[in-house]
């Protein structure tokens, strides 16, 4: 058990960049306006656990599936584009008679925005230069923030109001289809190595 502050403060920067926090508000928004309730405490303690578990199974998960890193990464970065159109041009690609308050606490929420592709490769590239505790501690840490998002959503949507949702949407939308390509074209040359 080796704790060091430095290690916990960089681990909660990079995954509260690539988890996007900021940027899923107007996601959880839209949601919470499908399903009409969206059961934080579930999504959140899901999304914890799958990081959790995928930081100490995650390679070994995926090599008895025999998936590589990079085609996990890639299948994700198609999610995340298929969400990103979805904020960028206000259309809906997933069926909404499907989606009920606890698969919406489970899927899109926990998984793929939460606990995302982009996360989850995150945990496996932090798991290289840091201390499993120091990693565990800056997931909880997201995980804490993110269901303080999810519980005061109602109240963010109405500080900032309708046409401050529209354009934080459009915006984000555009910043996490960037994110998509980015994992796209930074994972699909390591399926041709």
């Amino acid at each position: 058990m080796n704790i060091d502050f430095k290690e916990i403060f960089s681990a909660t920067m990079v995954l509260f960049a690539v988890i996007d926090i900021v940027g899923n508000i107007p996601i959880i928004i839209e949601l919470r306006k499908k399903v009409g309730h969206i059961q934080s405490e579930k999504a959140s303690l899901i999304a914890g656990l799958i990081l959790i578990s995928f930081l100490f199974l995650g390679k070994s998960i995926l090599n008895i599936i025999g998936i590589d890193i990079h085609s996990f990464a890639v299948a994700g970065s198609f999610i995340l584009f298929f969400l990103a159109l979805e904020m960028i041009l206000g259309i809906s690609l997933y069926k909404e008679e499907e989606t009920n308050a606890i698969t919406a606490s489970v899927f899109p929420l926990a998984f793929p925005l939460i606990a995302g592709p982009g996360s989850l490769t995150s945990i496996l590239s932090l798991r290289a230069e840091y201390s499993a505790i120091n990693i565990v501690i800056a997931i909880i840490i997201n995980i804490i923030i993110m269901y303080i998002v999810l519980k005061t959503s109602s109240k963010i949507e109405k500080m900032i109001g309708q046409n401050g949702i529209k354009i934080i949407q459009k915006i984000f939308g555009v910043v996490l289809l960037a994110i998509a390509v980015k994992l796209f074209t930074s994972n699909i040359q390591g399926l041709f190595h």
